[in-house]
């Protein structure tokens, strides 16, 4: 039995994945916390067992999604209504819902110039979901821009709020391609720490 030695570890440390934005390589780490991968986790689980003998499918994370011949990401979690765009090595063309889950390494990335391209490239509906502070930001694509919809969150105990302020807070995130889709707030953040 071999042991594992510090240079393994490095090594280990070292594997990356890398996505290409606008023609440019941007590695992206294998690594993830276990928050992160929770939260991953709860979403491509609700997502599979409401889409369940509806046409559109969910992804989970390490897929490459080819949007044009000088973007190819690698979303945590996705949903594609276009069978034609499926591949056995990716999906070729644009998803109609994207989930980021956001992490300090990839939160600037995730906002920013990822936005951005999901927006260019017609993405329907954007999802920024935050394991530290147990939100999920819903953007909509409206006249090809994204818009705020919705910013749903669970409060810890310790905060007090008032009954009105409780009202405007909605426990149940709505996905915009059904109208019978939603998934708790609980469900997303289950396990979350």
């Amino acid at each position: 039995m071999m042991k594992a030695t510090m240079n393994d570890n490095l090594t280990y440390q070292e594997d990356f994945l890398d996505e290409m934005i606008n023609g440019e390589i941007l590695l992206t780490s294998l690594r993830s916390t276990i928050n992160h991968n929770r939260v991953c986790w709860n979403i491509f689980r609700a997502f599979g067992n409401q889409l369940e003998g509806k046409e559109c499918e969910a992804f989970g994370a390490g897929m490459d999604v080819y949007l044009s011949e000088k973007d190819r990401v690698i979303p945590d979690v996705m949903i594609i209504c276009s069978k034609d765009i499926i591949r056995d090595n990716g999906i070729y063309g644009t998803p109609d819902l994207v989930v980021e889950v956001l992490s300090p390494g990839t939160e600037k990335r995730d906002r920013g110039i990822k936005k951005n391209l999901y927006e260019i490239c017609g993405v329907k509906e954007y999802w920024l979901a935050n394991p530290e502070i147990k939100s999920v930001e819903v953007y909509l694509l409206i006249d090809q821009k994204f818009y705020l919809d919705e910013v749903y969150r669970i409060f810890p105990d310790y905060i007090r709020l008032s009954e009105t302020e409780k009202e405007q807070y909605k426990t149940n995130v709505k996905v915009s391609l059904y109208d019978d889709f939603y998934i708790p707030l609980s469900t997303i953040f289950l396990n979350v720490k």
